[in-house]
């Protein structure tokens, strides 16, 4: 087994708001992979003491953990059972009703000697490399599927969207929202190597359009994950100032890529 894991901030002075992990059972018999990428908070109250780096460590640590101790436990029950006790760590002193309590969207792999499970929750993506070379993306696609024109109010976006049906998900504070997640299982001899994916790293091929999800694939393959962080940030400073491709909310956003060949 080969794993190689990049994250870099978008920004150096900001603390990095992603996580990520590979998991590797003592037994040596399989693995788990998590990438969270969290939800850059707005500006003003959040009804949460803690910043968004502290959440995702606590529910990433709570999700690596749980996938790898309890492999019989499905994804969802697990990631479940993480946003509870992420939850619980801060439940006595913050609101977490509030709609921008600290929250993160998700990509999970595990994999045994039969099967290879997946989830994703909201815009992380996971790659999955059949033995053929076919690279199939797992997506949430639900708030990509939204109306551009619903996006442009915060307002609207908390009150109506964000953790609505008819909207989209992210894992925050209520355990219920992982039975939203896209979730699903392949025969372990039908997956040969996998990639999660933030958004910021999925920009390469989401946003800068420098190739299908297959191209990405191979770039990681070949090249190695800090490869495509590099190309994803050499698209972004020259589009700096043209702002050609709309709908950046950041020029440089958190980049994370884990990668592993089974």
């Amino acid at each position: 087994m080969h794993t190689e894991l990049v994250s870099e901030p978008g920004d150096a002075s900001c603390p990095n708001e992603d996580f990520a992990s590979v998991g590797l059972p003592a037994s040596g018999q399989g693995g788990s992979l998590v990438v969270l990428d969290g939800v850059t908070p707005p500006r003003d109250a959040t009804g949460c003491l803690h910043s968004v780096p502290w959440f995702t460590a606590r529910l990433g640590g709570a999700l690596t953990e749980l996938t790898v101790s309890l492999p019989d436990v499905p994804l969802a029950e697990a990631l479940s059972r993480a946003i509870s006790r992420t939850a619980s760590a801060h439940a006595a002193t913050c609101d977490l009703s509030h709609p921008r309590t600290p929250q993160a969207t998700v990509a999970v792999a595990r994999w045994s000697g039969e099967a290879v499970e997946y989830l994703v929750l909201s815009d992380c993506t996971l790659l999955l490399q059949a033995p053929d070379g076919a690279v199939t993306p797992v997506l949430d696609d639900r708030l990509a599927r939204l109306p551009r024109a619903l996006l442009v109010s915060a307002a609207f976006v908390d009150g109506r969207l964000r953790n609505k049906e008819g909207g989209f998900f992210t894992a925050a504070a209520d355990p219920a929202v992982a039975e939203r997640a896209v979730t699903g299982s392949l025969p372990r001899d039908r997956v040969r190597a996998l990639a999660g994916l933030s958004d910021g790293a999925a920009r390469w091929a989401e946003m800068f359009h420098e190739g299908d999800w297959a191209d990405l694939f191979a770039l990681v393959r070949d090249e190695g994950a800090r490869a495509l962080v590099r190309r994803v940030r050499e698209r972004e400073r020259a589009d700096r100032d043209s702002r050609t491709f709309l709908g950046r909310g950041k020029t440089h956003d958190d980049a994370t890529v884990v990668f592993a060949r089974l």
